[in-house]
Formats: C-alpha cells, structure tokens, sequence
C-alpha cells in the first residue's frame, strides 16, 4: 500500500497507523498525537512513537513505513535502527533522541521513533490506552504516563500539554 498523500490534500495518518497494525508493531502514540487522541487539540506535524527495541518488532516497524514509502532522514540504512550498537552511537557522538523517517513527496511528514526509551516499555505498554478510529486500532500513552515524558522533555509546548492534560483530561 502506498502513501495516499497529494499535495494540498489534508493529511491523514491512517494508513501509517493500519500498517503498524497490519505488521503487528509494539507502539506507543507519544507525541502531539497523543495529545490530540485524549482532546486537547493542538497542532502537531509529525508522528512520534517509541516502540518495543527488540530487534523483530523494530524490523516489523521498517518493513511498515518502508512500505509506505518512508526513508530516513538522515542518509542511514533504516535497519541500522534495529542495531542497539548504532542507537548507542548516535545518542553519544550525534545527541540523537529519534530517529526521523520522511516521506520524499513531502520532507514534513514525518515519523520520529524514539531511539532510547527514558522508561520500561513493557510497563508503559501494558497501561496504554487502546482507541478505535475507523477500525484502527490505535496505541495510546497513558495520560499519566504522557505527562511524565512530557516532564522529561521540558520544552515549552510541552509544558503547555501538561497543564491542559492536567486540567481537561485529569480534571487537576
């Protein structure tokens, strides 16, 4: 299946995240997907992700978006990603947090995979939330658990997330 995205066309993650399915990948919605999925609408251009790092469902997660027609960004091979050697590498000679994949039609549509989860994925896996859109099943932080990367993280868009996650979705 190819990407369905056409110039001036609005764009739609399905058939990123129906193909994450379709390969049966362990993930999990970090980002400002996430942050959208639990209701507070914010604008976000990409989709950010940490997946199970065992070596299968990290090639799973290649096979999905290079069907999609996604490629990395910088100029790796994308199984190089599955390599625990490589990550270690790039997070200490380059300070790589994620691995961004593109696609060429549009260089903004992006999938960044976190290369170092700061957390247990089993954990944070067996807590997530699991919602419907259109018969996707999608992968969901949990608010808790989005919160506390969104702590680590620290930017200012993240700080915003937190207190309008704290206030509308936790009622804090």
């Amino acid at each position: 299946m190819a990407w369905k995205w056409k110039k001036g066309e609005h764009l739609y993650y399905e058939d990123v995240f129906r193909k994450l399915q379709e390969k049966k990948v362990s993930y999990l919605l970090i980002g400002g997907v996430a942050v959208n999925l639990w209701g507070i609408e914010r604008a976000t251009g990409d989709i950010d992700v940490a997946i199970a790092m065992d070596k299968n469902n990290i090639l799973r997660f290649i096979e999905a978006v290079k069907e999609l027609g996604f490629t990395p960004k910088v100029p790796v091979k994308p199984e190089e990603l599955a390599d625990p050697q490589k990550r270690k590498e790039w997070q200490e000679e380059k300070n790589m947090k994620v691995f961004s994949f593109q696609h060429p039609d549009n260089p903004f549509v992006l999938i960044d995979v976190m290369i170092n989860n700061p957390f247990n994925f089993d954990e944070m896996f067996a807590r997530r939330a699991t919602m419907d859109s259109k018969g996707i099943k999608l992968s969901v932080v949990a608010v808790d658990d989005l919160i506390r990367l969104k702590e680590i993280a620290g930017r200012e868009q993240d700080l915003s997330d937190i207190q309008a996650l704290n206030k509308f979705v936790k009622g804090k």
